[in-house]
């Protein structure tokens, strides 16, 4: 070939592989170098280096200096390297040119393989450093075909694929449909880059946003956060740089049309737009809405679990459906959410200074001060069990408490220990008993009651309840006034009482 036309040939390939031309020349290089081992068969390590001035390639052998030689054909004494090279030193490579051979239909073939191969692994480097770089990105395309549930996408230089665990549930896909997708990861295989997209990716919801809202995309309003529970609900917490513009009211749009284009590109999906707070516990209250939380209560910043407690009918609300509300709010802030109502809250001070009462009167029994009792109530002791099975180092912690009181303290729990449980055990009877006479109460009055009703809620003549225990009451009442002795049988005639 005439090197005018090697050369056209090379910038052709470039052009419509999107291939720079130093890759192509590299991959003719090593095809040629391929070819000329095909014919000379040598171990020399043969290498081709192509001259874009004449269109020509050249042949050389490269050795590598070492101190003592053991495969000439591969190496070569520092000695002699410094006779063609002063500045030869050890570790080096020296390149020898070798005499060009002819070329037949063999070497000819290996060459057309190698280039082919070298094209191809630089087209699939090409669309794996293009896509790499773009993760992140919102990215249209055509779906091509379904493969197991998986969207086979076209996006012009490549095809993508949208995984089935990707997917929205509720989302069915056609050949020909157009679909809109985050690239998530660009994968290598054997088949050349897999590039990934989702369509459940938090970030999708973000770059919607992006594209709607123009003060997003300008950097007026940033979303900070994203939770999503994809295809059902996501929440976003938005905060603005500039105090005239309300970033809730920019996302949300004239009569919400910005977060109803989002919403029918999620197909329906629910989306909570929250403002962002630098304080980590209103952004807590804020992120629960639509409920209204009425305050925080304890909270943990090792384990990051916090305590919100809501109004009793906004409990429901609070905690969503299957604890979406809560779960996704959790997801946003970054902390555990344990959501309480108010009653619940109540019962459970109140169950805490019913618990700490009767550790500090059990605790009396022992002697002890009420102020070391109150301490061992901080330290988490409710119980003797609980001092029986600490260790002397655990009560020495607690303050007020010294190494010989902790021993009087383990040594009076074992003493008590046996009359509290007899205690409990009275008292467990007397409950039970109290109970049963109770039910036994209530039996004997519902009997009662069956028998004046004759066995259903109203007796035979339709008279409840209440007015047959009053007429019962009422001729109580009268044959109690009834004079004494008076018979209730009737006056017999005067011949028959002389009889």
């Amino acid at each position: 070939m005439a090197h005018n036309d090697l050369i056209q040939a090379i910038e052709a390939i470039g052009r419509e592989k999107g291939i720079e031309r130093e890759v192509i020349i590299r991959a003719l290089e090593e095809a040629f170098a391929a070819a000329s081992r095909k014919v000379i068969r040598t171990r020399e390590n043969i290498v081709s280096v192509f001259d874009e001035k004449t269109g020509e390639f050249g042949i050389f052998a490269k050795k590598k200096v070492v101190p003592e030689v053991s495969d000439d054909e591969t190496e070569i004494s520092l000695e002699d390297a410094i006779e063609i090279d002063p500045a030869a030193d050890f570790d080096q490579e020296l390149t020898f040119p070798r005499r060009i051979p002819e070329l037949g239909r063999i070497a000819a073939q290996a060459a057309k393989q190698v280039i082919y191969q070298k094209v191809k692994e630089a087209e699939r480097d090409k669309i794996y450093n293009e896509y790499i770089d773009r993760v992140g990105e919102l990215v249209n395309g055509v779906v091509k075909r379904v493969e197991r549930g998986d969207l086979v996408v076209d996006m012009g230089t490549t095809e993508a694929a949208v995984p089935r665990r990707e997917q929205i549930r509720a989302e069915h896909y056609n050949p020909g449909d157009r679909v809109r997708a985050i690239i998530v990861d660009v994968e290598r295989s054997g088949k050349g880059p897999q590039v990934v997209l989702s369509r459940t990716d938090p970030r999708l919801v973000l770059k919607l946003f992006e594209m709607e809202v123009p003060e997003i995309y300008d950097g007026t309003v940033r979303i900070v956060a994203v939770a999503r529970d994809a295809g059902e609900r996501s929440k976003i917490a938005v905060q603005s740089r500039d105090r005239d513009v309300d970033p809730v009211g920019a996302c949300v749009g004239m009569k919400g049309n910005r977060v109803q284009s989002v919403i029918r590109e999620l197909r329906g999906e629910k989306i909570d737009i929250v403002q962002y707070h630098e304080d980590a516990m209103a952004f807590v209250r804020e992120a629960l809405k639509p409920a209204t939380a009425n305050r925080v209560g304890s909270r943990d910043e090792v384990r990051r679990v916090v305590e919100v407690i809501v109004a009793d009918e906004q409990l429901s609300l609070a905690i969503g459906k299957r604890g979406q509300n809560v779960r996704l709010a959790g997801r946003l802030v970054g902390w555990r959410i344990d959501v309480k109502s108010e009653s619940e809250k109540r019962a459970e001070v109140d169950a805490e200074h019913e618990a700490r009462a009767r550790a500090l009167h059990l605790f009396s029994r022992l002697g002890l001060e009420d102020k070391v009792a109150e301490a061992l109530i901080d330290a988490g002791f409710r119980d003797l069990e609980q001092i029986l099975s600490a260790d002397l180092e655990d009560l020495t912690r607690v303050p007020g408490i010294s190494e010989e009181l902790a021993l009087d303290i383990h040594d009076k729990a074992e003493n008590l220990i046996d009359i509290v449980r007899e205690e409990d055990l009275r008292a467990r009877r007397m409950r039970e008993e109290l109970a049963a006479g109770a039910a036994a109460s209530d039996a004997a009055v519902a009997e009662v009651a069956n028998l004046l009703l004759g066995g259903s809620g109203r007796d035979q003549s339709g008279i409840s309840f209440e007015d047959a225990l009053a007429s019962a009451l009422e001729e109580a009442n009268h044959d109690k006034d009834s004079e004494p002795g008076q018979s209730d049988q009737p006056e017999l005639p005067d011949s028959d009482r002389d009889r």
